[in-house]
């Protein structure tokens, strides 16, 4: 007896079936309700901040105000929540044009000027400027020496020069820092790529597993002592629910927010399984413009499945792996000691794309990766040391084949932001 299966998939469905003894279970994060109302959730938070007084209480109205915010890959509500910050910044005698928004791409591509419109709104782009954080120019970086682990502080000179630093960001699950948000926006977000590679290079130190759902670990500290470096004075950070709803908002100092937003988003997104299982489809949804993006779904999976296992990912992957680091499939089939030994000979020069590469062999180490992604050219899945699924049912029959006809099979919804929790007995 088959099921039919549906996972999320380029603003559609993709459908598979599977034979019912097979299947362990398919798992997404928790349905969680919406705030009913968003706007009067943002003022409320903005009335009663964690840790620190309103912003009309401290800010000055001579005061240069930088909104840090993430871009077009992630979904926090920008356009909502600019809006009642420059109310608040109006309140405190603070004017439109001593505020100004960047985005904090860390290594992405640029974002044009209708992806920033949409982001912040069209009121807010017209009032303020928006600006793309140009971490390919040197010259737009100030470098603030070393964090305590080593790691080179370089950042963009904007932020180092407001008087004021408020950073948005959205909490998930996240292989690199434990958890996205928080000091994050900082780092990658506005700073050079060496310090970017350092960071994800530091998030490889962890044996054959990630830092997903570690709260406390060695790359979240260090992304917090580089926030602490520039100064960041407060966050507003939300949670979403898989439909990209907003289910929390938290506004304050870091200290203070981000535990909050990490209780709320592991309930969301946490889920507990028994069995481990010998395949798991893991869905990119809604991590699905490129490879870039998409390779968050392989984190959960590799936790949960059995070593010499099957991963499939499935993703569209419309820019393909990288629109920006297009160097990184000269190496990313090597194994992992090799691409680190090679970034710190000197052979390799993008830090960042080495540091993923590494993360990726990882993955493989553990298990097979086969990857449906039209967006993909099959000579690209090669390199990234994948093999090559024409559709996803082929990549289910090729898995079976690997693991033997009686292998137990777990799907992963929204992989990008989940996190498996093992249940023992």
């Amino acid at each position: 007896m088959k099921k039919v299966i549906k996972i999320p998939y380029d603003q559609e469905f993709l459908s598979f079936e599977l034979p019912r003894e097979n299947l362990i279970g398919v798992y997404s994060p928790q349905e969680w309700p919406p705030l009913e109302d968003l706007d009067q959730a943002i003022s409320a938070a903005l009335d009663s901040p964690l840790g620190q007084p309103p912003l009309e209480q401290w800010i000055k109205p001579h005061d240069k105000v930088l909104i840090v915010s993430d871009d077009n890959t992630r979904s926090t509500p920008a356009h909502r929540i600019i809006p009642a910050l420059l109310d608040r910044l109006a309140s405190a005698g603070v004017t439109d044009d001593q505020v100004s928004c960047i985005m904090a791409l860390g290594t992405h591509r640029y974002m044009t000027e209708e992806e920033m419109r949409d982001k912040v709104g069209e009121e807010v782009f017209r009032r303020i400027r928006v600006f793309n954080h140009e971490w390919r120019d040197p010259e737009q970086m100030a470098e603030l020496g070393q964090s305590s682990r080593g790691t080179p502080i370089s950042i963009n000179r904007a932020v180092v020069e407001a008087d004021v630093v408020i950073g948005l960001g959205t909490v998930v699950p996240h292989h690199i820092p434990g958890y996205s948000g928080s000091g994050k926006i900082i780092q990658p977000g506005v700073s050079g790529p060496r310090t970017t590679a350092e960071t994800h290079m530091l998030a490889c130190s962890g044996g054959g597993d990630s830092f997903l759902g570690l709260a406390d670990n060695p790359v979240r500290a260090d992304l917090e002592e580089i926030a602490e470096a520039v100064g960041m004075a407060a966050i507003f950070n939300v949670v979403l629910n898989r439909d990209a709803e907003v289910t929390g908002v938290f506004f304050g100092r870091r200290e203070k927010v981000f535990p909050r937003a990490v209780e709320l988003a592991r309930r969301v997104f946490g889920f507990e399984y028994r069995e481990t299982p010998d395949i798991v489809v893991s869905g990119a949804h809604p991590c699905e413009l490129d490879f870039w993006q998409s390779h968050k779904a392989q984190y959960p999976a590799q936790r949960m499945v059995k070593p010499g296992g099957v991963i499939i990912l499935c993703t569209p992957a419309p820019e393909g792996v990288s629109p920006v680091h297009t160097d990184l499939l000269d190496y990313t089939s090597w194994p992992s000691a090799k691409i680190k030994a090679s970034y710190r000979s000197g052979e390799l020069k993008n830090g960042v794309a080495a540091a993923l590469a590494t993360a990726w062999a990882m993955v493989r180490e553990k298990a097979d990766v086969i990857t449906f992604s039209p967006g993909i050219p099959e000579e690209d899945k090669l390199k990234l040391g994948h093999t090559h699924a024409p559709d996803i049912q082929w990549a289910l029959e090729e898995a079976f084949r690997r693991q033997g006809p009686s292998a137990r099979v777990a799907v992963l919804t929204h992989a990008p932001d989940m996190l498996p929790v093992r249940l023992e007995g």
